[in-house]
């Protein structure tokens, strides 16, 4: 194929898009969860919907694209991350095509956070909104069942392993020191567009951007970004620095949207003086159209309801891990441990039951070990001993003790005078 010339070529599997464009131009968007494999459900053995960006399809889609003559990538990036393996190899993936002559440029549409901020870091320019979010932090992962201590700081290793390589990855973009890009991952360090420009994370602020619209759900477990919902892993919240969409003001951020794009009837919306009303809240948008902010109501109250559902089932689907890992390691606690762990009064996770599980055990021991040294202490004394049985069977009474004991001292006497 003749050089500056791009094969048609698109590709649309919803939260990752690609197409070429004229002159070997394309354009990538990455709007999703980075992950291995396809999750699936543990109890139905079906697949989990939701925005997954898959490393297997999208490192294909990716080459195809490549071999229609792609020299210049447009990467429109809006990601909490993900798998930080998947991160990386993909991250390394684009290194390799810019090395190969390939020009990438990063857009942050929204955010890029944990591997989605280590795939920005892959490209040659990267531009950020000044209301776009970078998050940066230390790797984790989930780790449940009863393990040693040597096991534990070989898990411990591993993590610093991966740190240590995204380490790598910030502090050639940012040119920032090791000591003080793994401070700020074990901080987990938030930037907004004009923070990450000055530290180096990104190249340029695209001054004249719209302003985002993004907010964290009421519980703080979701980001909304321009009115897409992204779902944070479990365990994770989202910071105070993100405001928090409550009811109301969805309603009235609705509203305002609807009001302002309306497009009804001129002759029934013109007040005096020939000018469309403009209403700036609810009750105006009421008095002016009580129609309209019925159906802006109703429109609201249904997407702030299958918010609530998508909440709801994500809680249902914690339960069932918590209750399914507690039966994992079950097996080794008593019967009273497992109920209490899973319905007494202060419900825990497999984690907690075992490190409570832990403390009872040292509690117990610790008295055992008490009380023995205060026997050790005080001796024996008072302790009387058995009572010794007489030729015929029957117990000895004290008199017949001592007598036999007078009679013993008597014979040692004698024995000895009898040496002199």
């Amino acid at each position: 194929m003749p050089k500056g010339i791009v094969a048609p070529f698109a590709i649309d599997k919803g939260c990752y898009k690609m197409a070429a464009k004229k002159e070997s131009e394309a354009e990538i968007i990455m709007y999703g969860e980075i992950v291995e494999n396809r999750p699936y459900n543990w109890w139905t053995g079906e697949e989990v919907q939701g925005d997954f960006i898959i490393q297997s399809e999208f490192l294909e889609d990716l080459n195809t694209l490549i071999s229609k003559g792609t020299s210049k990538i447009t990467l429109r990036m809006n990601s909490l991350g993900g798998d930080a393996g998947v991160s990386i190899l993909i991250h390394n993936r684009l290194r390799e095509l810019q090395n190969d002559g390939v020009e990438i440029t990063c857009i942050v549409d929204g955010v890029a956070m944990s591997g989605g901020s280590l795939i920005m870091c892959a490209c040659n320019h990267v531009k950020a909104n000044p209301s776009s979010i970078i998050m940066i932090h230390k790797c984790w992962t989930y780790y449940w069942g009863a393990y040693n201590a040597d096991e534990l700081r070989n898990l411990a290793t591993s993590q610093d392993v991966f740190d240590k390589a995204q380490c790598n990855i910030y502090a050639r973009k940012t040119g920032l020191s090791e000591v003080k890009i793994l401070h700020m991952m074990g901080e987990t360090t938030y930037m907004t567009g004009d923070e990450a420009v000055s530290m180096g994370f990104c190249d340029e602020l695209i001054e004249d951007a719209e302003p985002l619209n993004i907010a964290a759900s009421a519980n703080r477990t979701s980001v909304l970004v321009n009115g897409k919902t992204f779902h944070l892993a479990r365990g994770m919240k989202v910071p105070d620095m993100f405001p928090v969409m409550e009811y109301e003001n969805v309603i009235s951020t609705e509203a305002s949207d609807d009001i302002n794009t309306s497009s009804g009837s001129d002759t029934d919306n013109k007040k005096e003086g020939g000018q469309s009303p403009m209403a700036k809240n609810l009750e105006e948008l009421r008095a002016e159209n009580s129609e309209l902010a019925s159906q802006v109501e109703s429109d609201v109250r249904a997407a702030v309801s299958a918010e609530h559902a998508t909440d709801i089932e994500n809680r249902v689907a914690e339960e069932r891990r918590r209750i399914s890992e507690i039966d994992e390691i079950a097996s080794l606690y008593d019967d009273e441990t497992v109920r209490n762990a899973k319905y007494g009064e202060h419900p825990c996770t497999a984690q907690e039951m075992a490190f409570r599980a832990a403390q009872q055990a040292a509690k117990t021991g610790s008295a055992f070990m008490a009380n023995a040294k205060e026997d050790a202490k005080n001796g024996a004394n008072g302790v009387p001993s058995a009572a010794e049985p007489s030729d015929d069977g029957t117990e000895k009474t004290p008199a017949q003790k001592q007598a036999e004991a007078d009679s013993t001292i008597h014979a040692l006497l004698h024995k000895e005078e009898g040496k002199s």
